[in-house]
C-alpha cells in the first residue's frame, strides 16, 4: 500500500516510515521540510495523491491553548483533503487516558483531534500510546534543580517509542478499526520512582523529592494514565531500554 506519513520526518514518524518500508509498503514521509504545511494546506493535495492510507503524526508546537486551534485546523484540513483524494483509511496517534485528564490543555486538544477524526468522512483508526521512555529526560527537566528533582507520585505505564512505531505501522497496514487501540509498556511506575531509576542509571547524584504538585502530570488523578485491560502490552522494559542507551 501507499501510505502518506504526515509528520514522517519527526521522532515518531521516521520510525513508523522505517517499519512500514521494512514490511514492503510505500511509506512516504511528509512534513514542513518536504514542503507540506497542514495549517495552510500547502502541499497537501500532492502529499495525498494516490495514497491508500494517511497517518497523522504531527504535533502542536505548544501545549497551551494554541494547541486546540492547531489540532482542529490540521485535522480539518487533512480530512477534507483526504476525502478529495480518495484516501481509504486515516490513522492518528493519541495518548492513553487523554480524556481522563481534562486539567491538561494539551490532552483536551488531543481528544478534540480524536473527535474530529471520528466524526470525519474517512474510515479511521486511533492508536493511543502511554508516555514514551524517550520523554523521561524532558519530564525530569521540568522540575529539575542543581541538587534535586521534584516529581509527583503519579502512576504511569511508559512504553518504548519503537514499540509504538510497530503498533502504528500494524494499524496502518490493516483494515480501519473505526475505534481505538491502546498500547502501553509492561510495567507501572510511580513517576517519582521512575525518576530515581533514571538518575541512578545515569550516575546522576541528584535526589528525587516526591512533590504531588510538581510538573504537568500532577493533575492526573488515580490511574488515569494507566492502560486498561484491552491494551496491547509491549515487551520492552524501561531498565533494559535504559541499559541500551
Amino acid at each position: 500500500m501507499k501510505i502518506a506519513v504526515v509528520g514522517g520526518t519527526g521522532l515518531v514518524g521516521s520510525q513508523v516510515v522505517k517499519v512500514l518500508r521494512e514490511n514492503g509498503h510505500e511509506a512516504v514521509p511528509h512534513s514542513r521540510s518536504t514542503g507540506l504545511d497542514l495549517l495552510d494546506r500547502k502541499g497537501l493535495p500532492e502529499a495525498l495523491a494516490g495514497a491508500d492510507v494517511v497517518v497523522n503524526l504531527t504535533d502542536s508546537p505548544t501545549s497551551d491553548e494554541a494547541s486546540l486551534t492547531f489540532f482542529r485546523t490540521t485535522m480539518d484540513n487533512l480530512l477534507s483533503a483526504g476525502a478529495s483524494a480518495g484516501v481509504g483509511h486515516a490513522v492518528a496517534l493519541s495518548i492513553v487516558g487523554a480524556d481522563l485528564v481534562p486539567g491538561l490543555v494539551y490532552y483536551r486538544a488531543k481528544v478534540l483531534q480524536e473527535d474530529l477524526l471520528k466524526a470525519g468522512p474517512l474510515p479511521y483508526s486511533i492508536v493511543r500510546a502511554s508516555q514514551f521512555f524517550e520523554f523521561m529526560e524532558t519530564v525530569l527537566s521540568w522540575t529539575s534543580g542543581s541538587e534535586t528533582v521534584r516529581l509527583p507520585a503519579t502512576r504511569i505505564q511508559p512504553v518504548a517509542l519503537a514499540d509504538v512505531a510497530e503498533a502504528v505501522a500494524e494499524v496502518c497496514a490493516g483494515e480501519p478499526l473505526r475505534g481505538t487501540r491502546n498500547i502501553a509498556g509492561p510495567e507501572v511506575f510511580a513517576l517519582d520512582e521512575l525518576g530515581r531509576i533514571t538518575l541512578a542509571e545515569r550516575n546522576d547524584q541528584r535526589s528525587v523529592v516526591t512533590d504531588n504538585d510538581a510538573g504537568i502530570y500532577a493533575v492526573a488523578s488515580s490511574d488515569a494514565l494507566i492502560a486498561k485491560s484491552d491494551a496491547i502490552i509491549a515487551k520492552s522494559t524501561y531498565r533494559d531500554w535504559l541499559a541500551r542507551r
